[in-house]
């Protein structure tokens, strides 16, 4: 916000990769206009239903997957969001994104 270059600050550009990628929306589509950001969309959505707001095309497959890929991408959300905390303080660091990416992928291997 401060217009600083932090690794703090690359973690918050690392959690709109995040999520990007696995909503297949950019932060400059049509759906956010007014107070409506990227952030804001999937912060409200995560509580509520995060199937809604992820790409359909990652929940294709198996019925009894179905679960276990939304659960997966929970986690990818919530790591998105926790990279896109407001306060650099209150943001999680790369070892950790790291370490939780590493345990999701060891659980999901194969879907």
């Amino acid at each position: 916000m401060a217009g600083i270059v932090t690794p703090m600050g690359d973690v918050y550009s690392y959690g709109v990769l995040l999520m990007e990628t696995f909503t297949r929306k950019k932060p400059t589509n049509d759906l956010f206009v007014g107070e409506l950001t990227m952030k804001k969309w999937v912060s409200e959505s995560f509580s509520q239903a995060v199937l809604n707001i992820v790409d359909a095309n990652l929940l294709t497959g198996e019925e009894e997957d179905f679960s276990e890929k939304g659960s997966c991408l929970s986690m990818i959300m919530e790591i998105a969001l926790n990279c896109t905390e407001d306060s650099m303080d209150e943001r999680i660091n790369m070892k950790d994104v790291a370490g939780r990416l590493t345990k999701i992928k060891q659980r999901f291997k194969g879907l």
